[in-house]
């Protein structure tokens, strides 16, 4: 029998490479791979039209999708880890975290972004900043267009740009703008970062991976499929990283955790998974925590890679 042919969106990375040059392959599917350029376009087209069968997704993308409805369910498979205490840049005047309350903060992209919520996480967790007394200025829309943010977020003015509305004084400072010049708000970030891994266990989940639920219905073995796949192609980079400034992140995890840097599955991401969704409740991008097992289909809720 000829395989399910799946249209599907994943930007090539160490972890999925097997994947995308054929190595690796769902037993039974036959995933037909579309590149977008710029990956969060194909976000928006998932959440907005359902064009994929199946598509990378932001975490938080997914979190207020799936809160708004939207015919689609994610598989426990995390493409994307990273660290955010580097990407908040500040502008005159701001010394610490807190000098940020009372004033305006630049978030790039929409306020539903998945860096701008874990790096507003970290401001209140690590530094006490009372995420209620800032105004949040993001650059653009939301993917999830029914998602209405709070009183205290505003869009920035049309034609300005975050970089320049820092450098200014206008804002305070703003998250995820990567400009020269600019001073990141927290000092040896990198540092910062790994201390609160070894401390606590952060460890920030960015990207998972979403199906179409008629075709998560259709085929009742699909999500098993794709699971071990993406498992398959994961491990063979994990067995061989290499020197890129990404593998040398999830190389020093290795080395800071004793454990696998890119855990797939519910149970050894579970913590993240649930301070993500605790975040994304107090930031009033979700009006009520789901319960996890209601994020995956049940077919992998045991599955661990």
């Amino acid at each position: 029998m000829a395989p399910v042919r799946l249209r599907t969106v994943t930007r090539t990375q160490g972890n999925n490479r097997a994947l995308k040059d054929g190595q690796v392959t769902p037993e039974g599917f036959a995933l037909d791979f579309e590149e977008v350029p710029v990956l969060v376009h194909a976000f928006r087209r998932m959440v907005r039209d359902l064009e994929f069968d199946v598509c990378e997704m932001a975490f938080t993308t997914y979190l207020c999708a799936k809160a708004h409805g939207k015919r689609f369910t994610a598989l426990p498979i995390f493409l994307v880890r990273g660290f955010h205490h580097g990407a908040i840049v500040r502008g005159a005047g701001v010394r610490t975290p807190g000098d940020l309350e009372g004033r305006r903060v630049g978030v790039n992209r929409g306020y539903t972004v998945t860096t701008g919520v874990w790096a507003r996480g970290i401001l209140q967790d690590e530094y006490g900043v009372d995420l209620e007394r800032v105004t949040w200025v993001p650059s653009g829309d939301e993917h999830v267009a029914e998602y209405l943010p709070p009183a205290n977020v505003v869009p920035m003015r049309a034609g300005a740009k975050l970089a320049t509305l820092v450098a200014t004084g206008e804002l305070a400072a703003a998250i995820g703008v990567q400009e020269s010049g600019l001073l990141p708000l927290i000092p040896d970030a990198e540092e910062a970062a790994f201390a609160a891994l070894a401390r606590r266990g952060l460890y920030p989940i960015n990207h998972l991976v979403v199906v179409r639920d008629d075709l998560l219905k259709e085929h009742p073995g699909l999500a098993t499929a794709l699971f071990e796949a993406f498992a398959a192609a994961k491990r063979l980079y994990v067995e061989r990283l290499g020197t890129d400034p990404t593998d040398l992140m999830y190389r020093r995890v290795m080395e800071t955790t004793g454990q696998d840097p890119l855990p797939y599955g519910i149970a050894p991401n579970l913590a993240m998974i649930e301070e993500l969704i605790s975040h994304a409740v107090r930031q009033r991008i979700l009006d009520r925590p789901p319960a996890v097992t209601d994020l995956f289909p049940e077919s992998t809720h045991n599955l661990i890679a």
